[in-house]
């Protein structure tokens, strides 16, 4: 489905509007300027710069593995950084910087062990996938272990980590900027990243500077969900829901991809936040749980697709 360029941005703006004012609605007390100011719009805007973020590190993990499969939560990033979070946690340092520095290693990790399917000639993407679920299988385990250690006063928050929620977010600004900067950097290197989807030895031909490109990505991509995880926690399947949706709706050049991305992502976790928030008041249900039962469907068809 090729749907023209102002009919996809008119639609993503109206259903972002639509998303927006109903999560900032609902509730006891509806309109109420106050209960919106203290206590929507800061969750609400943590939830929009979470998607966004997370939705742009799949776009970019995406372009770094050549694979449409590719998610931070999937292939074990977010895992890496809620182990970072935990452990920094346990040790009384900074849980933003022990979730941006999980990230990075679970990043790096995940290059170095897939360098030979990268480098192989036919469809690697079973290969990158298992190796990615594996990696996520890793970072689940050291997080059990780690939560067994967790004293029983931190607990609570620890399990924040693993099943992400917004009910306790209070960084949505901080979120919101850096989806703004790592869009920006994609909008202007964006012919490059393009380029870089043909493959390394394409790009390299074509002048790219592969090598610093995939690293300049993987930095960035890694910061952000490092950054969403310190927010919400692991929250899964929007970096791949998101990028592939525009992708079916006929979006192929990373510029484009970029906005609509953050823009479907913000408005995709705000919507998901709103139902965990409605589905069973008044008692919330963990975002996390929820984009699993969203996404995990999809995960499952864009698989089934692809090996047909």
């Amino acid at each position: 489905m090729n749907m023209p360029i102002p009919l996809r941005w008119s639609l993503a703006l109206a259903t972002a509007v639509a998303v927006l004012a109903a999560a900032l609605a609902a509730g006891s007390g509806g309109w109420d300027a106050g209960l919106i100011l203290a206590l929507r719009w800061p969750r609400v805007l943590a939830a929009a710069g979470v998607g966004a973020l997370l939705a742009l590190a799949g776009l970019v993990m995406q372009v770094l593995l050549r694979n449409p499969l590719a998610d931070p939560y999937v292939l074990g990033t977010s895992g890496g950084a809620s182990v970072g979070a935990l452990a920094a946690l346990l040790a009384g340092a900074s849980q933003w910087v022990g979730a941006g520095a999980g990230a990075l290693g679970a990043g790096a990790l995940l290059l170095l062990l897939a360098r030979s399917a990268l480098a192989a000639t036919d469809d690697a993407s079973p290969r990158l996938i298992l190796v990615g679920a594996m990696l996520a299988a890793l970072f689940g385990a050291v997080a059990t272990l780690l939560l067994m250690l967790t004293p029983d006063e931190r607990l609570r928050g620890a399990i924040f980590w693993l099943v992400g929620d917004l009910s306790a977010a209070q960084d949505g600004g901080l979120c919101v900027a850096g989806a703004a900067l790592l869009m920006a950097g994609l909008l202007w290197r964006g012919h490059s990243v393009d380029r870089l989807m043909l493959g390394a030895e394409v790009a390299g031909l074509l002048g790219e500077p592969v090598r610093r490109l995939r690293f300049e990505l993987l930095v960035a991509a890694s910061l952000a969900v490092g950054l969403a995880v310190a927010t919400a926690g692991a929250v899964g399947f929007i970096g791949l829901v998101v990028p592939q949706a525009w992708r079916l709706a006929g979006v192929h050049h990373t510029r484009e991809l970029a906005g609509l991305s953050a823009l479907g992502g913000a408005t995709l976790l705000v919507g998901a936040d709103l139902a965990a928030r409605m589905v069973a008041a008044p008692m919330e249900l963990p975002v996390g749980a929820v984009m699993a039962l969203l996404g995990a469907p999809c995960f499952i068809a864009l698989l089934v697709k692809g090996a047909r």
